[in-house]
């Protein structure tokens, strides 16, 4: 039976690792373990502290803010220090924080500043007669590292103050990486074969500590300013007396001053105002444009944060009310790879459940061979998995001094290795020169293919079979039903019927009507009319139905009336589509391979048998049509036509359509309770049609 370490090899250890993570994260930018393990070490660390006075040690974790600077950079001292907060992880806490502080300052109901808790790098900008002059991040809160020369580089940061501030004047803010910059730029690391960024607060951090200004200046780093550092007056007592007494009013200020400031800052009264706010950031937290781990609760009036003081680390009028952690550690238990529509192959990890941004997962992906071999991920391998809103798991890096080893220290595990074979049909997988993606050469034939193939097939903006989803599609193909899309147009109502009853027997969930014999029918009805009317559809519909490469609505539409019918399409070879508009060579390739696989006219052919139709007629150039060279803008809503529908026969006169108003817009098409477009075209002297004007222009070039 083993036994609990004595509470001082507890400290200890637990001590060892805070400091190892503390340097890992703020001088190697190289954390081993999650924001959520480091808060559960630092409480039993704190805790075991508080339960044995004894044990309390100065160089103690608990007792300072980070670690030291990696003296790649000057050090600074910071004339008020940088401390962090409390944290609190549920409401209780939050109501122990004010009850506190209405006990001591006699305020019932105190009023409190409160943020979005930003999950980036912490700094401090000094200005001296409103120019800045230095800037520094917060390092171990007493003495940081001097990144002034990084930080110009940012344009979101004033080099002059827009108004009149102190003689010296230290603002304290974030440097954070938006989410929609860490996507793009991660995408291009994977595009070039380079190493992508763990998440958006390490792409923030080693951006920002770059040796070369001029790697800073190419991320996109964006800083927000929350609370003053050292202020001094140049003048008299005059200058002290016009500082905000609030913290809210700071924020404001230091808008006015030319900082950023986050647009979800306010305040809120009470327990009640706080948790209110905390529930309400946290249901916009996956829209906002940047991370954020939690909120921050400030007692509004400096006045009462001098009366409520301090702790070692931490002021007792704030507090971090921390969200449910969205990157965790898990185990893998296998790899797996899927097949997608254009046969690409996305590895995959199979993994010990784990709960990640208030949600329990077992599968995160891996993007493709290139981070498979980059993470070097293996079966049996701790790994941090990440999870950002509704976005796919994903695994972020391996904790390769946890990998699972025999008694002489040797691997268990090999190198994992993406198979040759497709899993779903047994094609070989290929890899072109220079793409990162590899491909199942299978094909439509492919049952992951197919399957994809269909759903897109159905998709509204192609073949618009309503009613014909992932659960009927996967029924159809697994059963045998359908093996290429044109199967679709022989199935009648009791081929549906038929095969829902045995999907359900599979799954053991055969409704008693069912059973009884009472079937219920019109669900096959419609779905079988909605293929029936999918029949007829347009050229431009069914190029992009068929799922071709690289082939979208928009080149589906370009090449639909360059050619005017299919056949000539068909025949093209890449010199000839290459000059349709916006096809390139890369696309011409694509279209030329779909054409020229055998299988792929099959299933054409087969369509055309099945009544599968659609209007053909002479090509027509990009310069051709009555509305050529002209944009047309749609706005509010049309009586007799759908929209889109509009939108086609527009296109299909030579228009471009826009969704927005310029001096380029040649024409506003305003139906029903048109707003902000109508009144800027009338604005800008644009020429305004109602729908009956659109649809005598219609009638007359049918």
């Amino acid at each position: 039976m083993s036994r609990s370490p004595a509470p001082a090899d507890r400290a200890r250890e637990l001590r060892r690792r805070l400091d190892d993570a503390n340097h890992r994260y703020h001088v190697l930018d190289d954390p081993d373990i999650t924001d959520a393990e480091y808060d559960r070490l630092l409480r039993e660390l704190d805790a075991l502290e508080s339960e044995h006075p004894d044990l309390r040690d100065p160089g103690s974790p608990t007792t300072r803010v980070g670690g030291a600077p990696s003296g790649r950079f000057a050090p600074v001292a910071h004339a008020v220090p940088m401390l962090s907060l409390s944290n609190a992880f549920d409401d209780d806490e939050v109501r122990d924080f004010v009850a506190r502080i209405s006990r001591e300052t006699g305020d019932e109901t105190p009023v409190f500043s409160v943020e979005p808790k930003l999950d980036g790098l912490a700094i401090s900008l000094r200005y001296e007669e409103g120019v800045f002059v230095r800037g520094a991040t917060r390092g171990d809160g007493s003495t940081g590292e001097d990144v002034t020369a990084n930080l110009r580089t940012l344009r979101s940061i004033p080099l002059v103050l827009r108004g009149d501030a102190p003689s010296v004047f230290e603002v304290r803010g974030e440097i954070v990486m938006p989410r929609a910059a860490f996507e793009a730029f991660n995408a291009r690391a994977r595009e070039s074969g380079e190493k992508p960024l763990a998440n958006p607060r390490n792409g923030a951090a080693g951006s920002l500590r770059q040796l070369d200004p001029r790697v800073t200046a190419q991320r996109p780093l964006a800083f927000f300013a929350y609370a003053l550092g050292e202020v001094e007056a140049g003048g008299g007592d005059g200058d002290d007396q016009a500082m905000p007494p609030t913290h809210s009013r700071t924020l404001a200020w230091l808008r006015e001053l030319g900082f950023p400031v986050s647009q979800e800052v306010g305040t809120a009264e009470g327990v009640d105002g706080l948790l209110a706010y905390y529930a309400r950031i946290g249901e916009r937290r996956d829209a906002l444009p940047y991370d954020i781990d939690g909120v921050v609760y400030k007692l509004d009036r400096y006045d009462q944060q001098r009366a409520m003081g301090y702790v070692s680390r931490a002021p007792r009028w704030a507090l971090a009310h921390k969200f449910p952690a969205q990157e965790e550690a898990t185990t893998v238990e296998a790899i797996e790879v899927n097949v997608g529509r254009t046969g690409a192959v996305t590895p995959w990890v199979l993994m010990a459940p784990v709960h990640v941004g208030g949600v329990t997962v077992t599968r995160a992906t891996l993007h493709n061979a290139d981070q498979v071999a980059r993470l070097d991920v293996r079966v049996g391998d701790t790994v941090i998995v990440r999870r950002a809103g509704d976005v796919i798991p994903e695994v972020v890096r391996v904790v390769e001094d946890q990998r699972p080893r025999d008694a002489n220290g040797r691997e268990l595990h090999p190198p994992y290795v993406l198979p040759v074979r497709c899993p779903d049909c047994g094609s070989a997988i290929e890899r072109d020169e220079g793409e990162v993606v590899a491909r199942c050469t299978g094909g439509l034939f492919c049952p992951a293919q197919r399957k994809q193939a269909l759903l897109h097939f159905a998709s509204r903006r192609a073949m618009d079979i309503e009613g014909l989803g992932e659960r009927f599609t996967d029924a159809l193909v697994e059963l045998g039903y359908v093996r290429t899309v044109a199967d679709l147009y022989s199935l009648v109502v009791d081929d549906f019927v038929e095969m829902k009853r045995r999907a359900d027997e599979l799954a053991d969930a055969v409704p008693e009507t069912v059973k009884a014999g009472k079937v219920a029918t019109r669900w096959a009805e419609n779905l079988v009319a909605a293929i029936e009317a999918s029949r007829e559809t347009t050229l431009e519909r069914l190029l992009f139905a068929l799922g071709i490469r690289d082939v979208g609505e928009s080149t589906a539409r370009t090449l639909a009336r360059h050619f005017g019918a299919l056949d000539p399409l068909m025949a093209a070879d890449e010199e000839t589509l290459q000059q349709v508009p916006d096809v390139g060579p890369v696309v011409a390739a694509h279209i030329v391979h779909f054409f020229a696989e055998p299988h792929n006219r099959d299933v054409i052919a087969a369509l055309r048998e099945q009544g599968v139709h659609w209007p053909e007629g002479p090509p027509r150039r990009a310069n051709e049509g009555p509305l050529a060279g002209k944009t047309v803008v749609l706005t509010g809503g049309l009586g007799t036509m759908a929209r889109e529908a509009a939108s086609d026969r527009l296109q299909a006169l030579g228009a471009k359509v826009s969704g927005s108003v310029s001096k380029k817009t040649s024409i506003v098409v305003a139906g029903e309770a048109a707003g902000s477009k109508l009144a800027k075209a009338r604005e800008l002297g644009v020429e305004v049609w109602d729908e009956d004007r659109l649809l005598e222009f219609l009638g007359q070039h049918e």
